[in-house]
């Protein structure tokens, strides 16, 4: 049988693992008797944690939410996670949350044996991570929590929302979820005035409560949020929009390019397809060229004209440089050092016999 306060840990742990408990299966489980479970749940409370129990043959033990937040019980593994996490969550781009981050982590750390401290200083110290796209555009924790819990709550929510060019307008609408992509939050919403779905950046919105009545929550317009709201802001935000086939597989490319800058579409082992958005034709060029992959126009078809003119227009560039140069006497031919010449002679010569 347990010691008292090992047994309290192991309750404390099967009620955090699963959602409710029968007196009999707890009872099983900690190998006492049921007035023992019900002692063991009363000494829970006491230190704070809100254990329910519902009475009845179908009734059990769950642990609820509390008025203050009691110390967690966490496995090696997801004590590494939260250590882990905390480190990195400077960069997701919610506007105040390093101090807070650093503040939980140092607690955590205190508590930790020492096998578990090396795992999470090995991980932080030799790993380093590559943060695409820009600079993040931070959100209040507190506009973040309260979209999170309107769209929880399935309660109509009431903000202002500013647009690129910082012109504000009042909306309602019925938020369904929140998704980040890179490091920017989007709420994904029926929109009630224009009574169609549309995406916005979170940072971009300021709640203006009180916010309901409650909703029935609508079908979401994707199976695939993260799929629909990356496509929304790389292309259909866009009033010109291209298809082009890239010479790499989908993996690869996948690993260059943003979420941002357009969707992937598996096409064979060594090809996929970028759908992707700009303002122009023109912006479109440099923004498939500075990929840097391999690549083909699929659509449209004036997308080539303009590239040909892009390349008609840096190949004039480079004569008129190699001219200048020639003229100046800069170019390469004048940077030859007399040795380079003596072995050019000596190359020519033995071409020549050969």
């Amino acid at each position: 049988m347990l010691e008292t306060s090992a047994r309290l840990l192991r309750l404390l742990s099967l009620l955090q693992a699963h959602r409710e408990w029968s007196g009999a299966d707890l009872a099983d489980r900690l190998r006492v008797t049921p007035r023992t479970v019900r002692r063991d749940v009363d000494r829970l409370r006491e230190l704070g944690y809100p254990v329910h129990a519902s009475p009845g043959t179908g009734g059990g033990y769950q642990l609820g939410v509390g008025a203050e937040m009691p110390p967690l019980l966490l496995d090696d593994d997801e004590a590494v996670a939260v250590a882990v996490g905390l480190r990195t969550a400077a960069g997701q781009g919610i506007e105040g949350i390093g101090e807070t981050s650093v503040r939980a982590l140092t607690k955590l750390e205190q508590v930790l044996p020492n096998r578990l401290r090396r795992r999470v200083g090995a991980l932080n110290a030799f790993t380093v991570p590559i943060l695409r796209g820009p600079a993040p555009s931070t959100v209040e924790p507190e506009v973040l929590t309260e979209l999170a819990y309107a769209c929880r709550d399935s309660e109509r929510l009431r903000f202002e929302y500013r647009d690129h060019t910082g012109t504000g307008t009042r909306r309602t609408v019925e938020p369904h979820r929140l998704v980040c992509t890179e490091r920017r939050w989007y709420l994904v919403a029926w929109d009630l005035d224009r009574g169609d779905w549309r995406t916005f950046r979170a940072d971009r919105i300021t709640p203006r409560p009180p916010h309901g009545p409650r909703f029935a929550p609508r079908p979401a317009p994707a199976d695939d949020l993260a799929a629909y709201v990356s496509k929304g802001v790389s292309t259909g935000a866009y009033a010109t929009q291209a298809v082009v086939r890239l010479l790499v597989p989908l993996a690869e490319a996948a690993q260059r390019i943003s979420p941002s800058a357009g969707t992937l579409e598996a096409e064979g082992e060594d090809s996929c397809l970028l759908r992707t958005g700009a303002a122009s034709l023109d912006v479109m060029v440099v923004h498939v060229t500075l990929m840097g992959l391999e690549f083909e126009v699929v659509e449209p078809a004036e997308l080539t004209d303009h590239i040909r003119a892009a390349r008609d227009l840096m190949s004039r560039a480079l004569e008129r440089g190699a001219r200048r140069e020639r003229e100046s006497g800069d170019g390469p031919a004048a940077r030859r050092t007399p040795g380079d010449a003596d072995r050019t002679r000596e190359t020519r010569s033995g071409s020549g016999a050969a």
